[in-house]
């Protein structure tokens, strides 16, 4: 330190008033040069406040307003590498509650509606997924039926084929008798093998065959009845089915007595007919396709007492 002189003191004998100025304080404040969502540039504005102890002399305003001009450069530009950047909230922070005139605070649902946006976005793009597995299934059930449809339209035409071949009476006898109410009548009794033959046509499925009743009528009258076995045949194969019909102590009622002798055979032509129904059922695609041929057989045949049993060959037939 140095001693002051006279005329150092004289020459700051008058800014000594300066010191007793208040000093005046700049506050920031953000604002925002856009508010429709786009990208806005951050600028901080310097706001002279005075300290109620009085106000600047208007000699000194050029030295605020190149103070303003001065942290306005500073501030409103970007933001130097490594600089702290400065949220929406520490400006307000900074800046208080008090904004400018045509100032409008910063919007908190800004935030919220973007990340509402993007999960609107993330929502769209997992849409197509769902889409493509109810199309891939959609796909698969309308394939797979057309499938079946080609397979169940393939196996319509190949349908099997049944040729009747021979009855054999072995037995066949009227006598008198009575039935289960005690009522006189002619009984008759039978007994006879039928044979046929089956070919499955089929390429490429085989067939499970069931058949109903094998009924031998006399005049409307069914006096013997046989019941054939239920079997599978392979595709393009055949096979030849007898099945026995068996008749015991039919009543007659009054039909036959032009056929009953005392020894009780039959001296006459007697007029027979066999019918009888093929069920064919085949599992083409599991139970999905499952084809059926239906075939009903009635054959007319006529039974001599000298052919008695010889083989009778069943040519007048009908299928239906």
């Amino acid at each position: 330190m140095h001693t002051k002189t006279d005329s150092e003191d004289t020459s700051l004998a008058p800014s000594s008033p300066d010191n007793s100025r208040p000093t005046a304080y700049y506050v920031q404040s953000p604002s925002r040069d856009s508010h429709d969502g786009e990208k806005t540039t951050t600028s901080f504005h310097s706001t002279p406040v005075i300290s109620p102890m009085g106000s600047p002399p208007h000699s000194h305003s050029s030295v605020g307003r190149h103070s303003r001009d001065s942290s306005s450069s500073r501030f409103s530009g970007s933001l130097k590498p490594g600089s702290r950047k400065i949220l929406p909230d520490a400006a307000a922070g900074v800046g208080g509650r008090h904004h400018r005139k045509g100032q409008k605070p910063w919007k908190e649902c800004d935030v919220i509606e973007e990340e509402g946006l993007l999960e609107d976005d993330r929502s769209s793009k997992s849409l197509p997924r769902r889409c493509y597995v109810l199309a891939f299934v959609v796909g698969f059930f309308i394939l797979f039926s057309f499938f079946a449809l080609i397979l169940w339209g393939a196996s319509r035409p190949q349908k099997p084929k049944i040729t009747m071949r021979t009855i054999k009476f072995d037995h066949f006898g009227i006598q008198a008798g009575s039935d289960a109410t005690g009522v006189a009548t002619d009984m008759i009794s039978m007994n006879a093998t039928v044979k046929f033959l089956y070919r499955n046509t089929a390429s490429f499925f085989g067939v499970h065959v069931t058949s109903s009743p094998l009924d031998l009528s006399f005049s409307e009258l069914t006096i013997g009845s046989g019941a054939m076995k239920k079997f599978y045949q392979s595709r393009k194969s055949q096979r030849v089915v007898a099945v026995s019909v068996i008749g015991n102590k039919i009543p007659l009622y009054g039909g036959g007595a032009s056929l009953s002798t005392p020894s009780g055979a039959t001296p006459l032509p007697v007029p027979l007919k066999l019918n009888f129904k093929l069920r064919s059922r085949a599992y083409v695609l599991g139970k999905v396709v499952k084809p059926k041929f239906y075939k009903t057989i009635d054959c007319l045949l006529t039974l001599h007492p000298q052919k008695m049993n010889a083989a009778i060959s069943l040519k007048n037939c009908t299928y239906t």
